[in-house]
């Protein structure tokens, strides 16, 4: 089994973890290579309720109801997660990719096969919700610049260049980054949710 495919044995079952890149051709191969050799009980996928409904259809957002978001006061949240989502497409788009194709296969996978999906990443509104309300004011803009400015910075990114990404050292040395810069952001953004998807892992149902 490739280097990107970890296996771990917790108690009567068999883990397999895939690391992959949201906008990495390589991870879908990566994907289906663990499929046809694991035979797995269930796919969990990095992603929630609300994520999964908008991957699975891109149009939804057309749907908003602005009006019900302004008065929810999810304003900030809203804004964020388009900003994001800005910054995975035009990576993708540099890289003539999709974003979260290598999930969109799992999903395809666990249909094909009648597996059971296990949606294992934690309510993206909660993560963002607890970031926000834990910055102060001066940090709040401070990510805010950070993240539209990386938008517009006009570099190229190869797939050798997400390929380091998934590299254990180079992960952690961009986390630290992150953790020195906004201690807050990393844990719950990072280690808060490395718990959560952990224990819905964990729980997946099957040996497998």
């Amino acid at each position: 089994m490739n280097e990107n495919i970890l296996k771990l044995d917790y108690l009567d079952k068999e883990i397999y973890l895939v690391k992959t890149a949201h906008v990495s051709h390589n991870s879908v191969e990566d994907v289906k290579e663990c499929m046809e050799e694991v035979h797995p009980d269930s796919i969990c996928i990095e992603l929630d309720q609300q994520r999964y409904e908008k991957l699975k259809n891109p149009q939804q957002w057309r749907d908003t109801d602005i009006v019900k978001i302004i008065k929810d006061k999810q304003v900030g949240f809203l804004m964020v997660n388009v900003i994001l989502s800005s910054f995975q497409k035009r990576i993708a788009k540099s890289m003539d990719s999709t974003s979260g194709a290598e999930m969109m296969e799992g999903i395809r996978l666990s249909e094909e096969n009648h597996l059971n999906l296990v949606l294992a990443d934690r309510s993206i509104k909660t993560t963002f919700s607890r970031i926000w309300n834990q910055l102060s004011v001066s940090e709040k803009v401070k990510l805010l610049t950070g993240i539209v400015g990386s938008i517009f910075e006009d570099e190229d990114i190869s797939e050798e260049d997400i390929a380091k990404l998934k590299e254990a050292d180079a992960l952690e040395a961009a986390l630290l980054d992150i953790g020195k810069e906004f201690p807050t952001v990393k844990r719950v953004l990072v280690d808060e949710r490395d718990q959560y998807l952990c224990e819905k892992i964990r729980n997946a149902p099957g040996k497998k």
